[in-house]
């Protein structure tokens, strides 16, 4: 494998499948550099996720949102643990199922049950142009949620009508290492990094926030702006909050991980020859 990312450096934001980004990378010679901005706290035993479970069990959904793939699989395994899975799965069987994306659209298929319709975008402001659509008073409505929250989905709901049952399967904590980010922020600001990637909207926040509060977001946001560093973002959600700062990041025309990687060894890449 050619070595073509020899003498780059690469920040790495995310804490999920980081060993398979940074290996990818460091394949073709880069430094990775590890600052997880935020960290993914599961909720397989949350009291009140089982809880919300039952009732849906009990009382089935006629509508079903599932916002993330990684959610929804959570979900099931947590209605596993608790003995609900196989109750959970015919519940759902018997609702329509909207999803935010095609990942999100395939855990679903995944568990062997059918979409009826899904947000090609992947943005929450599709899903709710959609909802806007529906006529939903007295609807029973479930809605797996990811690590950041609603996005005004639940309000839009209930807004409608709408009997709204929402699950939140895991969320979003704190950085694991604190000190790492500061040192990320530090490289970002004075360009002794090539590309910083980033993978969820929160985190991105995160390292902003984390830049102001150690008084370089200025100087990060121009490094970035400027392209002195590149930025890059795994799909149009997580780019819009380098672009509220004017930033406009690498994005694969594929959301994923993998064409993630790919955009940036090429571009780094062609960048170096």
């Amino acid at each position: 494998m050619t070595q073509d990312l020899a003498g780059r450096r690469i920040v790495l934001t995310a804490q999920r499948r980081a060993e398979e980004f940074a290996g990818a990378l460091e394949r073709r010679g880069a430094e990775v550099i590890h600052a997880p901005t935020m960290s993914h706290v599961p909720h397989v035993d949350d009291a009140e996720l089982n809880a919300r479970t039952g009732e849906l069990v009990d009382k089935k959904p006629e509508l079903v949102v599932v916002t993330t793939a990684i959610g929804f699989r959570g979900w099931l395994e947590a209605a596993e643990a608790a003995g609900q899975r196989e109750a959970l799965v015919e519940a759902l069987a018997g609702a329509r199922i909207l999803t935010r994306g095609p990942k999100a659209r395939g855990a679903v298929q995944g568990a062997g049950l059918e979409v009826s319709w899904s947000a090609e975008s992947e943005t929450a402001d599709e899903v709710k142009r959609h909802l806007a659509t529906l006529d939903l008073r007295g609807t029973r409505v479930a809605v797996q949620h990811h690590g950041a929250g609603s996005d005004g989905v639940d309000e839009q709901l209930r807004d409608s009508g709408a009997d709204v049952v929402s699950l939140v399967v895991y969320r979003w904590g704190p950085a694991p290492d604190p000190q790492a980010v500061e040192r990320a922020v530090h490289l970002v600001a004075r360009g002794g990094v090539d590309a910083i990637a980033f993978t969820a909207a929160p985190g991105a926040d995160a390292f902003f926030t984390a830049a102001h509060l150690a008084g370089f977001r200025d100087e990060v946001v121009a490094a970035l702006r400027e392209g002195r560093v590149r930025a890059a973002a795994v799909g149009d959600t997580t780019a819009a909050p380098l672009r509220a700062y004017g930033i406009e990041p690498l994005v694969p025309e594929r959301f994923r991980l993998g064409a993630l990687v790919k955009l940036v060894i090429a571009e780094l890449g062609r960048d170096a020859s």
